[in-house]
């Protein structure tokens, strides 16, 4: 059962400077397609930090997609390419596709009156150099299309990883998961699973011991709770499941609502959330 990792590379992450966009959107985009992913790994614009991540998410289970954000432009700090070809054990090796492009956009930048020497297109023709082996993700037109590269079989094989690496502009990674990923690596792989979703008005801690028999009856549920006004509860996995936890809690909680003492605490709860969300705004 396929499953998916992220590894987000940037110094300016790490640092503050930038906000990591691409991995909740990302979360929401394989949660429709039903894979989970299952960790998220934020490193700097260094080789070992890289080769260490990547490493850490092929050791995992199998098949397994791993996602790679930034560093794949022309200057210096961009070295994903060269990290993941060295982890990898593969050479680094120039893509035609990429290269014409390159190509084109070193003319364009002559006419503009600038000198193109050959240090400057080898930095910038650095977008064009791939680990050994990998395959162009189809649907994108920039500079920097993604690639993937296939260990093992790939994620189509149950022992196998697929590495994607993709820019880290969340517009061109945007588009190159939905045009590339979504329909080369994920439709259809896995079953979508059910949520339900409940409201209610006890805190959490009322509702520990109801958790844990719903998890005991129907252990392959995944609960979520979360605080708000109302407060949430999120049931995830198969129908039939989904359906017979949904139905447990939903008993337990209208039974904590028919109590005096419950319907005491909800009404406290209640009035105590409602006066810490006013002071939050």
């Amino acid at each position: 059962m396929l499953e998916a990792s992220v590894v987000v590379i940037g110094d300016e992450i790490l640092s503050g400077y930038v906000d990591d966009a691409n991995s909740g959107w990302l979360a929401e985009r394989l949660r429709a397609h039903g894979v989970p992913l299952t960790r998220v790994s934020v490193v700097p614009d260094e080789h070992d930090a890289i080769d260490e991540a990547l490493q850490a998410e092929l050791a995992r289970s199998r098949p397994r997609l791993i996602v790679t954000s930034g560093g794949i432009g022309s200057t210096p700090d961009d070295l994903t390419y060269e990290a993941v070809a060295r982890s990898l054990g593969r050479d680094l090796v120039e893509d035609p596709v990429i290269a014409r492009r390159i190509d084109a956009a070193l003319v364009w930048t002559a006419q503009q009156g600038v000198e193109v020497d050959d240090v400057f297109a080898w930095h910038l023709k650095r977008m064009a150099r791939i680990p050994a082996g990998s395959r162009l993700l189809a649907g994108d037109a920039g500079w920097s299309p993604g690639v993937a590269v296939d260990v093992d079989g790939g994620c189509d094989d149950a022992r196998g990883a697929t590495v994607v690496v993709l820019p880290g502009v969340p517009r061109e990674f945007r588009s190159l998961v939905t045009g590339a990923v979504e329909p080369q690596l994920l439709e259809g792989r896995r079953e979508i699973p059910t949520v339900a979703e409940i409201e209610h008005g006890f805190p959490e801690s009322a509702l520990n011991i109801t958790f844990a028999a719903m998890l005991e009856r129907f252990p392959d549920v995944k609960l979520g709770s979360y605080p708000g006004s109302p407060m949430l509860i999120r049931l995830t996995g198969p129908a039939d499941d989904v359906a017979g936890a949904e139905g447990f809690v939903r008993g337990r909680l209208d039974e904590l609502t028919a109590s005096p003492g419950g319907a005491q605490l909800m009404a406290a709860w209640t009035a105590r959330f409602g006066r810490a969300a006013e002071e939050d705004r």
